[in-house]
């Protein structure tokens, strides 16, 4: 087995930015061409110069979801504030880290993100994982293991973090609800916030009332503090 190979099943991607070489694509949605079912896309918000630098999020889906039921509650803030976004789907029902381990999920967001950075110049401060559920999963233990070039990590009602390495000194913002009924509080949003905390990280978690469900409010809390955080001077 490679070095490589070793590294990718920690989660770790190839990545890194690059002069684009290739011509941007128009406002709107894209299909990226990766898989006839599930396939991953760029959404690209209106006003978009892909010669300046733009910030780009990747947000994931949570457990039997799917871009149609995770990009509504994103689109508008990427029109709002005019960053790239970027939806990859599992290729089964839920992402590959949370079944046996990093592997078809992670290849394919490999190539997704080489695909973008050759059309677009894209904010080296402002890369986003984000994600809920078992997105929020998948966002913070590949967000560690790739904060060399992940700068934000947004993680919403995440269940575990399986941190299998960690690189650079990503931002964490991460929101849990009181009363989550499918991944408790203690274990789950506190428990994470505390070890990430511990272990050097710049933490920023918000505890608030609400179930296990995504809460228009905290999503745009997480938007203000992907753009936003650290404040500048």
């Amino acid at each position: 087995m490679t070095d490589f190979e070793t590294t990718s099943l920690t989660g770790r991607i190839a990545f890194q930015h690059t002069t684009p070489t290739k011509e941007p694509l128009p406002p709107g949605r894209h299909a990226l061409g990766q898989s006839e079912e599930r396939d991953t896309y760029l959404y690209v918000p209106e006003g978009v110069d892909a010669s300046r630098p733009t910030p780009l999020m990747v947000l994931f889906h949570g457990g039997g979801g799917s871009f149609e039921r995770i990009f509504p509650i994103m689109q508008k803030h990427a029109d709002e504030h005019g960053f790239l976004l970027l939806v990859p789907q599992s290729t089964f029902p839920t992402w590959d880290i949370v079944i046996a381990g990093n592997g078809p999920d992670r290849e394919r967001l490999e190539k997704a993100l080489a695909f973008v950075a050759a059309r677009y110049t894209l904010d080296p401060s402002k890369l986003a994982f984000a994600g809920h559920s078992d997105g929020g999963s998948y966002s913070l233990s590949n967000g560690v293991a790739n904060g060399d070039f992940v700068t934000h990590i947004l993680a919403m009602s995440a269940g575990f973090m399986a941190a299998l390495h960690q690189e650079g000194t990503p931002y964490i913002f991460i929101a849990h609800g009181s009363k989550d009924e499918k991944t408790p509080v203690e274990t789950a949003g506190r428990d994470h916030a505390q070890k990430l905390k511990a272990a050097g990280y710049d933490v920023t978690y918000l505890e608030y009332d609400g179930p296990h469900a995504s809460q228009p409010p905290i999503v745009a809390v997480a938007v203000r503090y992907f753009l936003n955080y650290p404040p500048k001077g």
